[in-house]
């Protein structure tokens, strides 16, 4: 289908022209004499209206006389005149008379056209004049060889002259130009052949190169090729259309880089990367290659340096992926191009070989003397470094336009630069203190044997609020504790350390699980209120925790759960269980009660605490994860730093979007020739059978310098218990890393030390029982209440 439907109907033939305009012919006394078509046309009449009658019948407005003067005129005369038509109306023509008299005949040949007509005509050959003359528009033919044929003035000024490349094949006149438009011919030689051949215009393309009246400076046209046919359809050759519109593109440029810069500069919230992503967006458009300068402090994360600009210990940034960072040293002299933009915090262009670059002998050379641009990094009033933007192929020095779009592309990069280095130095803020509020090492206990990994999240997500931990209580037991605050960074991490120090703390009391979650929870609730102005609150509304107490003796294992996942228990057999009891509620919300879970393991058992950044990411569901964890436990049998090393490797590769806790634990029995009971009535007498027992027991464990502290200890602790108690008093001797002696009765009343006075026959006892004691304690049952004491052993 054409393009232009009535192009068919576009005549540049002028309405005079013989072929077109109105034709007639009047004898010597200025009757018409001959009456053409053409004539009857403009004028509607026919010939028997007009032929032997006087042609001033024809004229409106006009006199005989002036008639007679046109006709007798020895030149041609043009001439305006209104003229009657068939139906009445009054046409203004152009009339052109020439009289025959010179040929011998007394006649007069009359040529007429629509006045309007006429001027359209001559508006569209003044346009043509304009276009070959004034217009910006390079116009160009070519025959069928693609040799040059004509160019306008446009095409002669960025040619130095056109006349000279006439006759020369198209490729003369930019030899090293090049079409950057896609989806076409990738040469001028096969745009043309196209053209030619299909008779379907090309328009549009961008043609870059250097005009040879403008070589030193680089230029892109806009170019359009149509096919010239003549008069029967054959082609003539081809007509080139060419606007210079470097200004535009380059400001288009310009608009997509600021948009590519605003996608891509700063975003990684790394000093390094957002270095590489200056580059990688500057070049090639705008320079060869860009470096970047830096301070070690503002890599490192630190402020950068303040009372003079950093010009003298500088690391230069090399790579563009972790892989491949690295940097090398440079230093500028007091008097170079880029001390001065430091100084002055101005860009500064200037020329300069590589070691005036700062290369030194790495560099591309001594000989080369690249156009460089220097631009400092500016960030909240400091100097954050340099940025060179040089250009080594490209001669075109950088203009003011490209000037300030350096200067916007390293204003973007250094507040990027800054935001990581800020980044970068809460981040090991962060991980100080997380590291600090985590335990260095887990002491060793008789109950369990330890091991525990922490894999911290991503850098880019920041530190999480994970945490673990074992407690000691007494009678040989453990506390086992892990819980996660949702969120990552400082708050995330202060958050942790304080959980962490409230559980130990009522841990400490010998609170049974389910009763320290719902203490804990009251706390973190008091926390999340509306006027808490701790800057905590909003992590401590999510937060899960999960907490045990494992006795040795028993082989009881009991843990209550605040949102958290429940362990996974792998027995001595290899056989794995997963907890049917759902967690509840995490802590802060207050809504529902926690329920304690009993578990009775026997000795050799695994049991894995864990938090969810260990069973779940963005690709695995924690279902999955959960399965693949219990798989690595039924390698039970295997050294628990292996199993730990198993369970870590089985995470997808790659950045972790969330902290990865995981504490394994292999459970000890103590065996009954390390507990020894007795249970007395409540009957004083009993004190002096408890102290022999005591004595007998000591000795068989080979402790007989410990008696007479033991038996002190017990004495006090049972005399306590029968004066209470309204039952039997229980007496245990654990020999653990001390010796455990512990007294239980049915009381719910715990003693408490008091100083005595002078004439006070009683209250000395645990006094004394503190004063020999490691540390002693009171903790409760169900049944009523277990003082204890612990005695170090020599």
């Amino acid at each position: 289908m054409d393009r232009f439907p009535n192009a068919a109907n576009v005549d540049f033939h002028s309405p005079l022209d013989l072929s077109k305009a109105a034709t007639a012919v009047l004898d010597a006394e200025g009757r018409v004499c001959g009456w053409g078509p053409s004539a009857r046309r403009l004028l509607g009449h026919p010939a028997e209206d007009v032929l032997g009658r006087p042609a001033a019948r024809l004229l409106a407005g006009s006199t005989e006389q002036r008639l007679s003067a046109l006709c007798a005129a020895h030149k041609p005369r043009s001439t305006v005149l209104d003229l009657h038509c068939q139906d009445g109306r009054t046409l203004r023509a152009a009339v052109t008379f020439s009289s025959l008299a010179h040929w011998g005949a007394a006649a007069t040949v009359v040529v007429a056209a629509d006045l309007a007509e006429l001027r359209g005509w001559e508006a569209q050959l003044a346009m043509l004049q304009g276009l070959a003359t004034e217009s910006s528009v390079g116009l160009t033919i070519f025959d069928t060889d693609f040799h040059v044929v004509w160019g306008n003035v446009s095409t002669d000024l960025e040619l130095a002259g056109v006349a000279q490349y006439v006759g020369l094949h198209a490729s003369a006149l930019f030899p090293e130009g090049e079409f950057i438009s896609r989806h076409h011919p990738p040469d001028e030689d096969q745009v043309m052949e196209q053209v030619l051949k299909t008779g379907e215009p090309i328009l549009g393309m961008h043609y870059r190169g250097r005009a040879p009246a403008d070589p030193g400076r680089e230029h892109v046209w806009s170019c359009s090729y149509y096919r010239l046919v003549d008069a029967r359809g054959e082609p003539l050759g081809l007509f080139e259309e060419s606007l210079d519109i470097t200004e535009q593109y380059r400001a288009q440029e310009r608009l997509s880089l600021l948009v590519r810069a605003g996608k891509r500069i700063g975003a990684s919230l790394d000093v390094r990367r957002t270095a590489a992503e200056l580059a990688d967006v500057a070049v090639p458009q705008l320079a060869d290659e860009v470096l970047v300068d830096l301070p070690p402090a503002v890599i490192e994360g630190r402020q950068p340096p303040t009372g003079s600009a950093p010009g003298h210990s500088l690391l230069r940034m090399h790579g563009r992926t972790p892989e491949e960072f690295r940097t090398t040293p440079v230093s500028y002299p007091p008097s170079s191009l880029q001390a001065l933009s430091l100084a002055t915090s101005r860009p500064v262009v200037g020329d300069t070989t590589s070691e005036e670059a700062g290369e030194g002998a790495g560099g591309r050379g001594t000989a080369a003397r690249p156009c460089c641009l220097f631009v400092p990094l500016l960030a909240r009033d400091a100097v954050l470094g340099l940025a060179t933007f040089r250009r080594d192929s490209n001669p075109d020095p950088f203009g003011p336009e490209e000037q300030t779009l350096a200067v916007e592309l390293a204003e973007r990069a250094a507040v990027g630069i800054d935001n990581a280095r800020r980044y970068t130095s809460q981040h090991e803020a962060a991980l100080v203190l997380q590291h600090s509020l985590l335990p260095r090492h887990l002491p060793e206990q008789s109950a369990v044997e330890v091991a525990y990994r922490y894999l911290p999240a991503d850098s880019r997500v920041g530190v999480g609020g994970d945490w673990f931990d074992l407690i000691p209580l007494s009678g040989a037991r453990v506390g086992l504790t892990v819980g996660d605050v949702v969120g990552h960074g400082v708050h995330a991490a202060a958050t942790m350390g304080r959980l962490r120090a409230t559980v130990r703390t009522l841990a400490l009391l010998d609170l049974d699980p389910a009763e320290l979650l719902t203490r804990l929870d009251g706390l973190v609730a008091q926390d999340s209120e509306p006027h808490a102005d701790d800057g905590l609150g909003d992590e401590a509304l999510g937060v899960t925790c999960l907490y045990a107490i494992y006795d040795p003796v028993s082989g009881r294992c009991v843990w209550a759960s605040a949102g958290h996942p429940p362990p996974i228990v792998a027995d001595a057999s290899g056989s794995v269980a997963l907890s049917a009891l759902a967690p509840g509620p995490p802590l802060g919300l207050g809504s529902l009660p926690y329920e304690n879970v009993e578990l009775n393991l026997s000795d050799g058992s695994v049991v894995a605490f864990f938090t969810d950044g260990v069973v779940e990411d963005r690709r695995t569901d924690i279902d999955s994860g959960i399965d693949r964890l219990a798989h690595v436990l039924t390698w039970q049998r295997c050294p628990l730093e292996e199993l730990c090393d198993r369970a870590l490797s089985t995470l997808p590769p790659g950045p972790q979007a969330d902290d990865a806790t995981l504490l394994l634990i292999r459970t000890r029995r103590l065996g009954g020739d390390r507990v020894a009971d007795l249970e007395l009535p409540p009957d004083p007498a009993m004190v002096a059978h408890a102290r022999t027992d005591t004595e007998r027991q000591l000795e068989s464990w080979g402790l007989s310098e410990l008696s007479f502290t033991a038996e002190l200890v017990v004495s006090e602790l049972v005399t306590n218990s029968i004066r209470y108690a309204t039952g039997p008093v229980m007496l245990r001797l654990i020999r653990d890393r001390s010796l455990l002696c512990e007294v239980s009765d049915n009381a719910h009343t715990a003693p408490h030390l008091r100083r005595a006075r002078r004439d006070d026959e009683g209250g000395r006892g645990l006094f004394l029982v503190a004063q020999v004691s490691q540390r002693w304690g009171t903790r409760y049952t169900s049944s009523g209440k277990t003082i204890w004491a612990e005695l170090a052993i020599p």
